[in-house]
């Protein structure tokens, strides 16, 4: 007999990813994860990534039948590798004796706008999924997809099952949104360049929206701001250990021990240079125009004070696109008869992260003097309330990472 659980039951959404779905006996693995918070006594909904490498074999495929798939094809096939996990995690789930159904993003009520392979959500109806929980079922829900107002599918990008995720939780008034992946939790550093690197039990929302977006890659950005913004507690745990995993949440609810929390590093980055720019109103606007126009997005930006009514300006992107928007600089800095444009890729972002370091100083000084006792080169700076980011050469991240751990103690637990 199928057991039908109490409406005053709390919500559970669990989201397993790609690394948690690869295989049969992974998918079984969860599904016994999945029955056993069920057997707690909680409602619980499922959000299913695409099994281990379904996306990239997806894209390879579509490449290898036209040089310039469709947008709107391409994210309808991208789509079914999250189609995939969801009717075999119902089948692993019907083995135990659980009643579940498997929802596309659609069925589950997820609407989004039209920008194929990054859309946004725009609204959660979460109608059908609480008609499955009063019936007893546990809604298995593809991440990463939503359909538009005419009902074509589209994709959130990469990790939009973390978003999926979030916003489904924060729809039904969830309890909490549990994120189960490949690692035990948010760590201080990247265990795999710092070893020493120690798991976190709690970190503030807004810590951990920095050390996403600066390339610590456990967490989608845009899933931490949907739970900031509707105050859901996110869980981030291995779903191959039973362990604590690391709880995010208001910094209200984090006793804060260290003014730095952990550390962040992103090897993708280049730096163009255009030097002897005119140092007059509009020239800012004529150099990052046309690149925001090709959808190259600019992260860090220096500009060097005047000099002989000249000044030079540096900025970051991706190393990707260093090629594509080199040309448009060029251009413009042609028209405007600036020195010259030069550029590098072999460069890398080190960030130290901590909301306490708002009120205390000395940060700065420190993570530079660090820096600078190894030989190691600052090309550019930028700064947050809680983020100090150093531009270095690529191939001294690790051993920069290194230095900072220490430095700021991060290998000790308070």
């Amino acid at each position: 007999m199928t057991e039908h659980p109490s409406p005053s039951m709390s919500i559970i959404v669990q989201k397993y990813g790609g690394s948690s779905l690869a295989t049969a006996d992974r998918i079984r693995n969860a599904a016994r994860r999945i029955s056993a918070t069920r057997q707690r006594g909680a409602h619980v909904i499922v959000v299913v990534s695409a099994m281990g490498d379904t996306t990239d074999e997806l894209l390879d495929l579509a490449r290898q039948v036209s040089d310039d798939p469709p947008a709107r094809e391409m994210d309808l096939l991208l789509s079914t590798g999250e189609t995939v996990s969801a009717a075999l995690m119902a089948m692993a789930l019907g083995s135990l004796g659980l009643h579940s159904v498997a929802l596309t993003g659609g069925q589950a009520g997820i609407r989004t706008d039209t920008i194929y392979s990054r859309a946004r959500i725009t609204d959660v109806n979460p109608q059908r999924l609480r008609q499955e929980l009063d019936g007893g079922a546990i809604p298995i829900v593809t991440g990463f997809q939503g359909v538009t107002d005419t009902d074509d599918v589209t994709t959130l990008g990469r990790g939009g099952s973390d978003t999926s995720a979030v916003a489904l939780a924060a729809a039904v008034k969830a309890e909490r949104c549990e994120i189960y992946t490949d690692v035990e939790g948010i760590y201080t550093a990247d265990p795999r360049m710092v070893p020493e690197a120690r798991r976190l039990g709690q970190v503030s929302y807004e810590e951990m929206l920095e050390l996403a977006q600066l390339g610590a890659r456990v967490m989608h950005p845009r899933a931490v701001e949907l739970g900031e913004l509707y105050d859901m507690p996110i869980l981030v745990a291995s779903s191959f250990v039973d362990a604590p995993g690391t709880l995010i949440t208001r910094a209200e609810h984090v006793e804060v021990r260290k003014n730095v929390r952990g550390l962040a590093h992103d090897t993708d980055v280049g730096k163009i240079t255009v030097t002897r720019v005119p140092d007059r109103p509009g020239v800012a606007h004529s150099i990052f125009a046309p690149l925001a126009s090709a959808g190259i997005s600019v992260d860090t930006i220096v500009q060097n004070a005047g000099l002989d009514s000249h000044t030079d300006i540096s900025f970051t992107v991706t190393r990707g696109d260093v090629a594509r928007a080199l040309p448009l600089v060029q251009s413009c800095a042609h028209e405007m008869e600036a020195g010259g444009v030069s550029s590098s890729e072999n460069l890398a972002k080190v960030s130290i992260v901590g909301t306490g370091m708002q009120s205390a100083p000395g940060f700065a000084a420190r993570m530079f003097g660090c820096l600078s006792d190894s030989g190691i080169n600052i090309e550019m700076i930028t700064t947050s309330d809680i983020r100090i980011t150093c531009i270095i050469e690529r191939d001294r991240v690790k051993e920069a990472l290194g230095v900072l751990h220490r430095a700021f103690e991060l290998d000790r637990d308070a």
